[in-house]
């Protein structure tokens, strides 16, 4: 009789969360669905982007969706091909051809697993929060310009069928929740389209769609040493890229969710992606910030049943059903990732009493992050700026809380100086100039008590000063140095000038 009961707990802790209740699992098989919709136009238009057939980015949306649902190590992220990824290895394919885009995807894929092992995921750390509001503003921004070329030439009805979309949207959820309002309002402009015969966009203008599931083989490339070195570069930018858009995107999913997920799992898990989607054929990929956006926020997709089956509705959609999906109108996904931009926004982070508490420096990174993104299209790129921006700005904030004050025995024999705050490049580059050589008495003591060295240039600083009143005949002694500081001073003081 005890032995059952253990037993009956574990199996109720075995069971997947997305069995929790008829709920959870109806939400999670229609955003699924929802998600595997988004993904078909937009993994043929990357496909363009990289110089590929159609099926290459179908293929790798649906490998990168199957196996990091599995492997991930954050639930309910979509990963599929992307932009992003599509921009770093275009030149190559364009240059050598697909089998080499391939091999640096599969390279890419083992170069992230590596990264993951040795734990470039606990770097996510270092991105400031103005960074991470940035990286969504923009984001937000670069979803939303994505959907102007399909509003752009176009026939006068796609207008309207926007808007119809955009209001379905809106307002079904206030109506029922059962059934995502974006797949709600995909469905019902498709049969408005083709039962009132509206010429418009849709998605089979985009490129012809597969008809069979992706084969495994090996890419077609030499295995040199000269080969490898040709897609080495690109690999390793592609890794890169990936784990950085999909670092970012997990913690968004974080926040959005109030749930913590493995960084380093992800990370390893991207990379066993990309190398399954390589021998399958595909484009590789990284996590998808739209995407994420309507299965988390949208359609409120929290397990990984969510992210498998957008992989397997996929294969489904455009292999079983390819004629019905190719009827689907561009307006209709317009209109779905106009609604996921506005949503992404974080539209309090620009509200005018935000700007006005916010300290200057926090709007100046967010900001820089926000334009070098929209200007690059290039996410990476717009948080390397902006963390190197945060790291400029925190630097001479930190520089300023350095200070130095001195003061002279009663009997002139001797002067004290107080030296608070840390010291580091930055603080230390102005110390040298806060004593006055000249006019203090002979003996000189400097109490670093209430401060702290963080690198060799604060030891030459020291030096430095040491150095000027030793010129005059003047002796410094050194106090307060706690433990840290001290075994930097021992092992650096009188070393880091020429002739040491």
């Amino acid at each position: 009789m005890s032995s059952s009961l253990p037993a009956a707990s574990r199996l109720r802790l075995s069971r997947p969360d997305w069995l929790a209740s008829p709920k959870v699992f109806r939400t999670e098989v229609l955003a699924g669905l929802v998600v595997a919709l988004a993904l078909i136009p937009e993994a043929i238009s990357f496909s363009i982007i990289a110089g590929v057939d159609p099926a290459v980015g179908l293929f790798a949306s649906f490998t990168m969706a199957v196996v990091i649902s599995i492997v991930g190590g954050r639930k309910a992220m979509i990963s599929a091909a992307t932009g992003a990824m599509a921009l770093v290895i275009a030149p190559l394919n364009h240059q050598y051809g697909l089998g080499y885009l391939i091999g640096a995807v599969i390279l890419g894929g083992l170069m992230q697993i590596v990264m993951g092992a040795v734990g470039v995921a606990k770097l996510m750390r270092f991105v400031p929060r103005s960074v991470m509001v940035g990286f969504v503003n923009a984001l937000a921004i670069l979803i939303f310009m994505a959907q102007i070329p399909e509003m752009r030439d176009v026939p006068w009805a796609v207008y309207p069928l926007v808007v119809a979309g955009l209001a379905l949207m809106v307002f079904f959820p206030k109506i029922t929740t059962v059934v995502p309002a974006p797949l709600v309002s995909i469905v019902t402009l498709t049969v408005i389209t083709v039962a009132a015969g509206i010429a418009v966009p849709n998605v089979g203008d985009k490129g012809e769609l597969p008809s069979s599931l992706p084969i495994p083989g090996l890419p077609d490339m030499p295995l040199t040493l000269d080969a490898l070195t040709t897609i080495a570069p690109y690999a390793f930018a592609f890794a890169l890229v990936g784990l950085m858009e999909s670092l970012m995107t997990a913690k968004l999913v974080d926040d959005i969710t109030d749930t913590h997920s493995n960084k380093t799992r992800e990370s390893i898990g991207q990379g066993v992606a990309n190398v399954i989607t390589g021998f399958f054929g595909g484009m590789g990929g990284c996590a998808m910030i739209g995407q994420t956006m309507i299965n988390v926020k949208t359609s409120g997709a929290r397990t990984r049943l969510s992210t498998f089956l957008s992989g397997v509705f996929l294969m489904i959609l455009v292999v079983v059903f390819g004629p019905v999906v190719s009827t689907i109108p561009m307006a209709a996904l317009v209109a779905v990732m106009i609604l996921v931009a506005f949503a992404t926004f974080d539209w309090h982070s620009v509200h005018p009493k935000t700007l006005r508490r916010m300290p200057l420096g926090e709007t100046v990174v967010m900001t820089v992050t926000v334009v070098v993104v929209v200007a690059t299209h290039n996410l990476a790129i717009g948080v390397i700026v902006g963390c190197i921006t945060a790291m400029v700005i925190f630097a001479k904030r930190v520089a300023r809380l350095a200070e130095v004050s001195g003061v002279v025995d009663p009997d002139g024999n001797q002067v004290v100086y107080a030296v608070t705050g840390e010291l580091f490049f930055a603080s230390s580059n102005d110390l040298v100039y806060q004593f006055n050589y000249r006019d203090d008495p002979d003996d000189v003591v400097i109490d670093l008590t209430d401060a702290h060295i963080w690198d060799a240039s604060s030891v030459a600083a020291l030096d430095a000063i040491e150095t000027k009143y030793a010129t005059r005949g003047k002796k410094v002694t050194i106090i307060g140095l706690n433990k840290v500081s001290a075994e930097m001073h021992d092992k650096l003081a009188g070393q880091l000038t020429a002739g040491h």
